[in-house]
């Protein structure tokens, strides 16, 4: 039985939907809120396992990223379809990996955007009259990258967030690259912030899109065994390893200062976003792999 179908876009109600399908399918996992987009929506949050180390992942920090929720729920999926015939996921024991790790998945972390680019602007007051305002340049809102507050979450994070305020050339909210009045103003970025406090996890893993390479350093706070587990991940996938890039507040950035622990932030194939669905099983296939191996070098 397939329940989810990587070849139609996922909007916010049926990520909910097919969520709440593969959990009652495949009983192996639970659901629970982390807290509510800026218009209300419930994040959702879904736990796999029983192991003492904690993998998390997340999705579509980015609006016109909403292609990695494609990919992540595809490997939820994946991963509890082998998890009930018991079989491997990608050459590794998936019962083995379930009594080992536990798995965090945050398949839409910004809900308001993505359905904004995939949907309109189906909004009230006040968000009408801004997007109208913003959407003069972008009438199809393709590009759009923020929360529905024109905020860009993956610039909310307290890791130098003051280089970026300082830097980044839209100085109100806008559709791109703002970063907030102040650090984790956005609902959104609080809610990751107290999911991360709440499990203590052992390693992040952001899906972001494109450039088929990923990064796992941050002002060298990273663990000594980053740059080992970012070669095997080259390895398994193909993609190119890259230190640190001149950017921050990010919150796999975060993540490693705060916490001095594993981080990486997958780019997720190549071209302009939004990514087409024509890329669909390029991306998937890499991004299955690092996502098993993070699961397989942390349960060793």
């Amino acid at each position: 039985m397939q329940i989810v179908d990587i070849q139609k876009p996922y909007d916010y109600t049926r990520t909910i939907q097919d969520i709440q399908t593969l959990l009652t399918y495949y009983p192996y996992g639970s659901l629970e809120w982390i807290g509510c987009s800026v218009l209300g929506k419930p994040i959702p949050h879904i736990l796999i396992g029983n192991g003492e180390r904690k993998v998390h992942i997340n999705a579509s920090f980015h609006a016109n990223e909403w292609i990695t929720t494609n990919v992540l729920l595809k490997f939820v999926e994946d991963y509890l379809a082998a998890l009930h015939y018991d079989q491997a996921l990608n050459g590794q024991e998936a019962r083995a990996l379930f009594n080992q790790i536990t798995l965090s998945a945050v398949p839409i972390v910004n809900p308001d955007g993505v359905d904004l680019v995939l949907k309109g602007p189906a909004v009230s007051e006040p968000y009408a009259s801004f997007l109208s305002k913003i959407g003069r340049d972008f009438p199809d809102f393709q590009s759009w990258k923020a929360n529905i507050r024109g905020v860009d979450l993956n610039n909310q994070f307290p890791a130098y967030w003051e280089i970026e305020k300082k830097r980044k050339e839209p100085k109100a909210p806008h559709y791109r690259d703002f970063p907030g009045y102040e650090s984790l103003s956005e609902p959104e970025a609080q809610a990751m912030v107290k999911l991360v406090e709440r499990h203590d996890f052992d390693c992040v893993i952001a899906l972001h899109t494109q450039g088929e390479e990923f990064y796992w350093g941050y002002m060298n706070e990273e663990p000594k065994e980053a740059e080992e587990i970012a070669s095997y991940f080259e390895r398994v996938s193909g993609y190119k390893a890259v230190k640190t890039i001149d950017s921050h507040a990010g919150f796999k950035d975060w993540f490693i200062l705060e916490k001095k622990k594993l981080g990486f932030t997958l780019e997720l194939g190549k071209g302009i976003n939004p990514l087409p669905l024509s890329q669909i099983s390029r991306i998937y296939n890499p991004t299955k792999a690092i996502l098993v191996a993070a699961m397989e070098y942390l349960s060793i």
